[in-house]
């Protein structure tokens, strides 16, 4: 079931925008309360498949592609990421909206791994100058138990089909087939990830070189980098920009996506994330490997 729309009427803009007929503000006033085009806002916020639930999230993205009375979107960013596989999926599905209407990623915390690789499906790039930008890479990590196993008196027994059927198994010490199995793994979402980079950002080999080192920057060097278009003071100009794309004679927008609860506006760690379980997980590491700037 689609989440359904809130509504968020905006004031007519004060200014008139290359290409617009000068009419009065009256007229206008009446043209926005009309007129049923609308932007849409959507949050991605928190751990890709951790508070931040893909399959939910890609279904309202498909909502937005589909609706007609939908002429833009804004997805406002604050997430280190997550999984791959559900990084690379929501990406699809914010470049398939972008293909049919303009799409302003807007970074308003922290846009860093996968959630940078999402971004790079929207039309434009913006960001808080204070924020945190890149983390372009690729991480695969497991503990190794073996030693605390053997302290405990224990042993495990494995029967398999297949010499890499317990890859990434914390029972054994990883071989050297196992560490370059693993490696190959990582490598090959790695391109992935870097194609998808160079394909929205532009870049040539040795501009991605550049930014592919798995490090983040603050917004403005982000900037420098090509990382993204340009920097944004609140979420107000990032409607700006996508009204501007949209060619919107006035700003109204439709904010999509679960309501949050009072617990959630408030701040409360897992607040809307169900009995803690795996997605708890995802969560807390995702933040943890995640530089945050406090003051």
């Amino acid at each position: 079931m689609e989440p359904g729309p809130r509504a968020e009427a905006q004031p007519a803009l004060g200014v008139r925008s290359q290409g617009m007929s000068e009419e009065p503000w009256g007229m206008l006033h009446l043209s926005a309360l009309t007129d049923r085009r609308r932007i849409a806002v959507i949050e991605l916020r928190g751990v890709i498949g951790g508070a931040v639930k893909t399959n939910e999230l890609i279904r309202t993205l498909g909502a937005v592609r589909r609706n007609r009375s939908l002429r833009a979107m804004v997805l406002v960013v604050d997430s280190p990421g997550g999984a791959a596989t559900e990084s690379e999926a929501v990406f699809f599905a914010v470049r398939k909206v972008a293909a049919e209407k303009p799409v302003v990623a807007w970074i308003r915390g922290t846009g860093a791994s996968g959630a940078y690789f999402a971004a790079c499906g929207a039309t434009r790039i913006l960001a808080f100058p204070s924020a945190i930008v890149g983390s372009i890479g690729v991480i695969s990590v497991r503990p190794i138990a073996v030693e605390a196993l053997r302290r405990l008196g224990t042993s495990i027994q494995v029967t398999k089909t297949g010499p890499f059927k317990d890859l990434g198994a914390p029972w054994k010490e990883p071989s050297e087939e196992d560490r370059a199995k693993e490696a190959a793994l990582v490598d090959a979402i790695f391109r992935r990830f870097t194609q998808a980079v160079a394909g929205a950002r532009g870049f040539d080999d040795g501009e991605l070189a550049r930014v592919t080192s798995g490090e983040v920057w603050l917004a403005p060097e982000a900037l420098s980098l090509g990382l993204i278009d340009g920097l944004c003071d609140d979420e107000g100009a990032a409607l700006r920009e996508a009204q501007q794309l949209a060619g919107l004679p006035h700003r109204r927008t439709v904010r999509l996506g679960p309501r949050r609860t009072v617990l959630q506006r408030l701040g409360v760690p897992g607040a809307g994330m169900g009995p803690p379980g795996p997605r708890w997980i995802a969560e807390l590491d995702g933040w943890l490997r995640s530089p945050r700037l406090r003051m």
